[in-house]
This record gives C-alpha cells, structure tokens and sequence, in this order.
C-alpha cells in the first residue's frame, strides 16, 4: 500500500474537489486522479462519486476515510516525535565503555541529565569488545587500534602510564632510584601470563625494560588503583585515572621521568542520516570532559 495515495485521497475529499487537492499539494489535477484511482483499483472499491458538478464519498469511502484520517495523523504525530528528537535532547542513550573510566563517565552522566531532565542515559561498563549496531549502543569509549572501519570516530587523546605506589608501601619498601631496581619490589600486574611480567618505559635514557614480579595481576586499571591505594606494591597505570589520588596524597609517583605512551582513545558511533540531539550533545560532553584526563 502506497501511503502517498492514501494521504492524497485525504487531501481531495478535506478539500472537496481534485482540483483543490492538487493546487494544495502543488501538483498537477490528473495526478492526482490518477493516484486515487490507483487507490481504488489496489482496494478493489470505488471510494468517491465523481459526476461533473460535484465530489462525493461513496459508503465504503466515508468508512477508509475515517480510518485513515486516524492513521494519517499517527503517522504525522511519529513524524513530529522523531524531528524534536533530532532538535531537542530528549530519549535515551546507550553508551559502553571500559570499567576503569566508571568514575569519569559518572561526572560527565550526572551534569549531563541535571542539564537535559528529558534524557535518559544507561551505561554498560565492560571490558568485551561490543558490537554497537548489534547491541544497540549509540556511543562507546574505546582504547586501542579502530578495526571497524563502519564507526565514525573522535579522538580523546592518547594514554600515557607511569608508576605509581602508596607511601605507605614506599615507606616500607624503599623508592626505587633506578629502574632496574623495580625488579625487587612487589609490583602489581596487569593481564600479564604468570607471576612475571616485562615493563618497557621511556626515559632519560631512551626505551627502557625491566622484569618484574608480583603477586597481584587483574584485567582491570581500577583494580590497579585500588590495589596500589592498598599498599600492595608499585602500579603501572594510566597517569591521567590516578592524578586525584596523587594530589590526595594516598599515591605517590615512582620514578617520574619514565612514562610509556600507550594506545589512543576514541569516543566512536554507529554512522546514521539522522543523529538524535541528545547523542550529538552527550559525545561532546564527553570529549570535553576526557579529552583532558589524556596526556
């Protein structure tokens, strides 16, 4: 069923002619005569009298007229729902992102609905890679290479680590003056195969690496943070997730001229015509607000 021929034959009997519905709709008479009868041939029942002098609807035309007066103005109304949504922030949206940038995400989310009360944000924190179009995520965070060349993409910035650990542990365990001394601390690791690991710095001295062991390991930065704020031993972490806790006091940097550049970060989205404005306006907020925590 054609819907521009319904809506055509609603114009012709709200206007009382075919000559009046074509000079409201801006097209040629025969147009639309030709559209509803094409109507009544696709239904199979003649909707409307036609005589020389006048225009009447026929009983079975007086009742789809009726129906599709209703139909014709939902369609209208999802029209006009669907335009606000892309010119007012209003409906929900769906963002993924990594566990580690949880307190992050919770400040930009939280200013983010007080600023717009008809936006609904849920946030799914995991470490899997999440199919965006499949799962019906409108925005993700990612770190790492791009692989999914259909994503349109922002760029945060790039990570850059450096070793952390709390005073209490350094009080206890001495602060290391050489990088190859990290080899006799506990140290904590992250995704590493067993109870060793390699850390490869930057330094004074160029590239640099060291081995170290540990009895902590974990897939996940905040575990690292928590750990580290525990005293387990030194952390190899992010420096932008732990500048609170430096400024805190509850950790301490550890040999502050060696770092690692690690992989860029991305805010990325599924590629659409039309982009709803609370989307639009939440990956702003959130380059605005990470961007910065990327050194």
């Amino acid at each position: 069923m054609d819907l521009n021929r319904i809506a055509v034959f609603a114009r012709v009997v709200e206007a009382g002619s075919f000559t009046a519905a074509a000079a409201a709709l801006g097209v040629r008479k025969s147009s639309v005569s030709r559209s509803v009868a094409a109507l009544e041939e696709n239904l199979g029942i003649r909707l409307l009298q036609r005589t020389t002098r006048r225009l009447s609807l026929t009983d079975a035309g007086a009742a789809y007229y009726a129906r599709a007066r209703e139909a014709l103005a939902g369609i209208e109304e999802a029209q006009r729902a669907a335009s606000s949504l892309g010119a007012e922030a209003r409906g929900v949206v769906r963002i993924t992102a990594p566990v580690d940038l949880a307190a992050h995400l919770a400040r930009v989310t939280s200013a983010f609905v007080r600023a717009h009360p008809a936006v609904r944000v849920e946030v799914s924190l995991t470490a899997r890679f999440v199919d965006l179009v499949k799962e019906g995520f409108d925005l993700a965070v990612r770190a790492g290479p791009l692989v999914d060349s259909s994503l349109l993409a922002r760029k945060l910035g790039e990570t850059e680590l450096g070793l952390f650990a709390s005073p209490a542990y350094l009080d206890r365990a001495g602060r290391p003056r050489r990088l190859s001394e990290l080899a006799r601390h506990d140290c904590i690791l992250y995704r590493a195969a067993s109870a060793n690991a390699v850390w490869r710095l930057s330094g004074p001295r160029g590239e640099e690496e060291v081995s170290v062991r540990g009895r902590v390991e974990t897939d996940e930065f905040a575990f690292v943070r928590a750990s580290a704020r525990e005293g387990v031993g030194i952390a190899f972490t992010p420096i932008g997730q732990v500048a609170s806790l430096v400024e805190s006091g509850e950790l301490e940097r550890v040999l502050p001229r060696y770092a690692l550049r690690g992989a860029p970060v991305h805010v990325v989205w599924p590629s659409r015509g039309f982009e709803p404005a609370a989307v639009r306006l939440l990956r702003d907020a959130l380059v605005e607000a990470l961007a910065p925590t990327l050194t």
